[in-house]
């Protein structure tokens, strides 16, 4: 790979491309040049935040636990990234959309991408040292999911459930550190969002299914095959069925018109109709626009509760 070629699914023309030659092989095993994967993995703990707020309402740590928990994304994504790329950099070079990231074109070493990631999971824990210690330890627990899951893709056609248990992982470590607990309609929220990523993640695999089954490397979107758009439809139904349980949990022994806080979600879910209703095509770049618009999937969600909170 030469330095000014581009990885396929990055953003053309972006900052990480005009940094000096020398650094952006690092960028680049961090995804800086796709920045979808930051906001999917902070936007559960900002849904996290919000959920707490249902019973507890907003206050000034909601603003600090936000901000530390956009940063400690921007690092742990960075780091799972790259230790992603170490383990999976020879099935890499055999994938079209993969075969430019650092590690798979030979632009950067092994021994450095190793020390990259202790860089990356020092700005972690020095950010999780400004959170209570029931969420440090949840925050650490994470640790075997991120761990196994290169390996996921090798020995099961569910990887992406693997990967909802670890990405929404912060709305766990959000919610105890507003609340100071773990309760069960937290629990409900959490099983909804790893459908979410069960959903956009096998739509984002469709990307890749005839190198995936060249190469031997399985996801819910060859399990689907023909009938993706069926899979992802029964995701997004469960979700819809899990984040309505949680929110009538969250209310129960209160005063509070559940109905109103439902109404939240509506956006959110109409949202997810119409992913699933724009599945008809083969098309790799209409599959890569639908997964990235999960991030405003997920801004309609946390603006709707904050909505329902504030009225």
């Amino acid at each position: 790979m030469t330095q000014d070629q581009t990885i396929k699914d990055s953003i053309k023309g972006g900052w990480v491309e005009r940094m000096p030659a020398s650094i952006r092989p690092y960028l680049r095993l961090s995804r800086y040049d796709r920045p979808i994967g930051f906001w999917l993995l902070a936007l559960p703990g900002w849904i996290g935040l919000a959920f707490a707020a249902l019973r507890h309402g907003f206050d000034q740590s909601d603003l600090k636990y936000a901000a530390l928990i956009g940063i400690g994304a921007i690092a742990m994504r960075g780091a799972g990234c790259t230790y992603n790329d170490i383990v999976d950099r020879d099935l890499d070079k055999q994938v079209e959309r993969t075969a430019l990231r650092p590690l798979a074109a030979g632009t950067i070493r092994v021994k450095s991408a190793w020390l990259w990631l202790v860089l990356q999971c020092l700005v972690g824990l020095t950010v999780l040292a400004f959170f209570p210690r029931l969420s440090q330890i949840i925050a650490l627990s994470s640790l075997a999911l991120v761990a196994a899951y290169p390996f996921m893709k090798r020995i099961t056609f569910w990887p992406q459930a693997w990967l909802g248990l670890t990405f929404n992982w912060a709305v766990l470590v959000a919610y105890s550190a507003k609340t100071g607990q773990i309760t069960p309609s937290l629990l409900l929220l959490y099983l909804g969002l790893v459908f979410w990523t069960i959903g956009y993640d096998t739509i984002y695999a469709c990307q890749d299914i005839e190198d995936d089954a060249m190469i031997g490397v399985k996801s819910t979107a060859r399990l689907f095959g023909n009938k993706v758009k069926l899979g992802v439809g029964i995701s997004y139904l469960l979700v819809a069925v899990l984040l309505a349980a949680a929110f009538m949990l969250s209310l129960v022994s209160t005063k509070e018109d559940p109905n109103l806080r439902l109404l939240s979600l509506f956006p959110f879910f109409l949202h997810l109709f119409w992913q699933v209703q724009a599945l008809e095509t083969e098309d790799n770049n209409a599959y890569l626009n639908i997964f990235k618009s999960n991030r405003s999937a997920a801004l309609l969600l946390i603006a709707g509760l904050s909505l329902a909170i504030l009225l």
